[in-house]
């Protein structure tokens, strides 16, 4: 009895030692690619982009790492996906709402980059099938300033209706043209705001200022907003501006001074910069 019961412990204790060593082996390291997820609000929707982003480690990357003519699954790991949640154009191509895969095929003086409507695909590109292919878009490649050590997607030069997707690493750099058309639903929602109990006049004469429209309306709609919210100094600010673009000096003077009370008033040194800076530009 005395024989089983030390066996028995010592089997536990066995297995004890086997477990905490299973446990103790379990190591953690960094991603060799590790996986980014960009948004950037663009239009009145989004663009997301989720890519794995290998490192260049002192390797000639395109040309040789990544061979040029041949489809390239454009970052790491999984499929690079991008997605848009609302219609778009690339480089002039309409794109519907969506997520795709995003694939490429690098060559020394200009890339071929293709949407892919297979998110399966992953790096297995030699099943690669131009069925898929819902766009390709053929752009220059560019010289980097300097050595982008990690591969890199960027979406910048971001303006209400136009935005730059950039693909880089190394020393190399390609391109694309966002656009989205917005003005017909904006404008559609101004009409359905101007109806409503309670319109939105101030972002109603920002977006007529801002994209030259009638600056006439602009200057009632922001005049009601000032009348309900009379220390706003931001709507004060965009009074003036208006103001101005109708050759109304003096105008623009009073409301950019009024900027400045009321900016003072609430603490804003950013606001009063503006505005005295809007009145030196239009002396």
């Amino acid at each position: 009895m005395k024989i089983k019961k030390t066996s028995s412990a010592l089997l536990f204790l066995a297995f004890g030692m086997f477990s905490m060593t299973s446990v103790a082996q379990k190591i953690t390291v960094p991603a060799p690619s590790p996986l980014q997820t960009l948004t950037q609000k663009f239009g009145l929707g989004e663009v997301t982009v989720e890519y794995s982003r290998p490192v260049a480690k002192g390797r000639t990357i395109f040309g040789d790492i990544v061979p040029y003519g041949k489809v390239w699954r454009t970052g790491a790991n999984g499929t690079t996906k991008i997605t848009f949640t609302d219609d778009v154009k690339i480089e002039g191509k309409d794109v519907k709402a969506g997520t795709y895969g995003l694939y490429s095929i690098p060559n020394k003086e200009y890339w071929e980059v293709m949407l892919y409507s297979d998110l399966t695909l992953n790096g297995n590109v030699a099943e690669y099938k131009a069925e898929n292919e819902v766009a390709r878009f053929k752009v220059k490649t560019t010289k980097t300033a300097g050595k982008v050590e990690s591969f890199t997607i960027s979406i910048g030069d971001v303006a209400p209706t136009e935005a730059t997707l950039s693909l880089m690493w190394e020393n190399t750099a390609v391109s694309l043209r966002l656009t989205t058309d917005i003005d017909a639903r904006v404008m559609k929602s101004i009409d359905e705001s101007m109806k409503s109990e309670k319109p939105e006049y101030f972002r109603a004469a920002g977006y007529y200022f801002e994209n030259g429209k009638d600056l006439s309306q602009a200057l009632t709609w922001v005049n009601k907003a000032t009348d309900e919210n009379p220390k706003a100094f931001y709507m004060f600010l965009l009074k003036a501006k208006i103001e101005y673009a109708l050759k109304d000096k003096a105008a623009g003077k009073a409301s950019a001074e009024k900027t400045i009370v009321l900016a003072k008033e609430a603490k804003n040194d950013d606001y009063v910069a503006l505005a005295n800076k809007l009145i030196a530009d239009n002396k």
